[in-house]
């Protein structure tokens, strides 16, 4: 359960605006990454939209994921900065934390960037119901909850955008207390003492460093076996030793076999290979992926061609229906917001004829622990498995001047080189600001621009981004610093 206070907040807005009358141009089923940003694009295109989101503009990102989640990892980077602050001379004194105050300004932030997306809608012309709504066939949608429930709404083109919800443990019940996915995590009063964490991909390792940095005893578990198992595996390896070093109890090549919920604690059954132990905590997390939410979204008249649960659709977004289109986390992966997002206005884009959707071949995956992970296009792994002639560039933080002065010095940035016509087939960084630094080799990419372009590119000095061009040079030996 969540807290009541979280609770009224998700509901007490109150800019709704619809009209039963309008025939949109387009209705939009979900307000979240995809939604809202298809919504807005169809603005702008000077289409009438509206939205139907069942709780808050902006989703789950916005809500329940992305945001709210950087706000908590904020709080816990800074509490970690106040405890070494003696490495750069200051003395912080006892340094102390209130729980509750980091998972309320988490929330506020939510709240507040929500109510930023309702302002984007009134400013394009969008207008947005709060409630449940279910397509019953192309042009007409039912709202089924909320204050508007029983309303008709008619639109010449619909697009789904109703993205996913975290998987859960058949059997186990989520209590928000005991037993937690994402959501729960993201609204606790009160900090576990100790917490085991099924799956260590981006959800399962922020929350990890997040909880371990302000104490919590925490088991991280992956059965596959490496942490961040869709990184470059020298990343993977980098990323499990900074956590061993900060204290995370790191459980790979680990499956769960079994779950018991009791009053004051779960008790796991771990396995690794043919030994088995148990493992007791306070609170379990559940991080093990997503599924397709289509909850109430399509009435049993309507029939629509799924692939595993999700939405197929055409190059256009255009569903097995004629002018129902689906954007975002329920076509399937990449599940992420800026996927979700690029979808979302191509498939407006195109359904308006302003242009044809572009396909999308690279997007950077990031995950925002300390120190941060970040990567766009190929592995090494997987360029060898592909047969591809490349060459490695590789240049640590600890040789660059700008990292080392500001006492971020962990990590490193590497780039995958094509052999022939040096094009950038993949590029993995890890370190503090490594989210913010996989740009510069996203748009690398994008440009087709070659690793001697990132190279012979000035770079500012003294700054965490000369180690993209020292990585690049450094496919050829023509580093500098190293």
């Amino acid at each position: 359960m969540l807290p009541f206070a979280v609770k009224k907040r998700i509901i007490s807005y109150k800019k709704q605006t619809m009209n039963p009358d309008t025939v949109y141009d387009l209705l939009v089923l979900g307000g979240g990454p995809a939604g809202y940003a298809a919504a807005i694009r169809a603005g702008q295109l000077g289409k009438k939209a509206i939205v139907v989101e069942r709780e808050r503009a902006g989703g789950t990102c916005l809500n329940w994921g992305c945001i709210p989640s950087k706000a908590l990892l904020k709080s816990a980077e800074t509490y970690q900065a106040a405890l070494h602050a003696d490495a750069l001379g200051i003395d912080c004194g006892e340094v102390s934390y209130d729980f509750r105050k980091i998972m309320g300004r988490s929330r506020e932030v939510s709240d507040q960037m929500g109510g930023g997306i309702e302002f984007l809608f009134k400013k394009n012309k969008v207008d947005y119901v709060v409630g449940m709504g279910m397509v019953h066939a192309a042009g007409m949608v039912e709202i089924t909850d909320g204050e508007s429930k029983g309303t008709f709404l008619k639109a010449e083109k619909i697009l789904i955008a109703t993205g996913c919800k975290p998987r859960r443990l058949e059997g186990i019940e989520v209590d928000g207390k005991r037993v937690m996915t994402s959501r729960e995590a993201l609204a606790m009063t009160e900090q576990p003492k100790s917490i085991a964490i099924m799956g260590a991909g981006a959800i399962g390792a922020e929350f990890a460093y997040f909880l371990n940095a302000f104490g919590t005893k925490v088991t991280l578990i992956e059965m596959l076996p490496d942490i961040l198992p869709v990184e470059d595996q020298e990343v993977s390896a980098a990323i499990a030793k900074s956590f061993h070093d900060q204290g995370v109890d790191c459980r790979v090549e680990t499956k769960v076999d079994g779950v018991e919920v009791g009053t004051d604690s779960v008790s796991l059954t771990l396995v690794k290979g043919e030994e088995s132990e148990t493992l007791e905590a306070e609170s379990l997390l559940l991080a093990i992926g997503v599924v397709p939410n289509l909850d109430g979204a399509l009435s049993d008249k309507l029939s629509l061609e799924l692939d595993r649960g999700y939405l197929k659709v055409d190059e256009n977004y255009q569903t097995s229906e004629k002018n129902v289109y689906a954007a975002g986390d329920i076509v399937g992966p990449p599940w992420l917001a800026h996927v979700a997002t690029y979808r979302a206005i191509q498939a407006v884009n195109g359904m308006f004829g302003h242009s044809t959707p572009v396909p999308f071949d690279a997007f950077p995956g990031c995950t925002y622990c300390q120190p941060q992970v970040a990567s766009i296009g190929l592995t090494e792994q997987k360029a060898k498995e592909e047969g591809i002639s490349f060459k490695v560039g590789k240049f640590p933080f600890a040789a660059s001047g700008k990292a080392v002065a500001v006492n971020h010095s962990e990590g490193f940035v590497k780039v995958l080189v094509g052999e022939k016509y040096g094009e950038i087939l993949g590029a993995h960084i890890i370190g503090s600001d490594a989210t913010e630094l996989i740009a510069e080799y996203g748009l690398g990419m994008k440009l087709e621009a070659t690793v001697e372009d990132i190279h012979q590119t000035i770079h500012a000095h003294p700054t965490m981004s000369e180690a993209l061009a020292e990585a690049a040079a450094a496919a050829h030996n023509e580093a500098i610093h190293i």
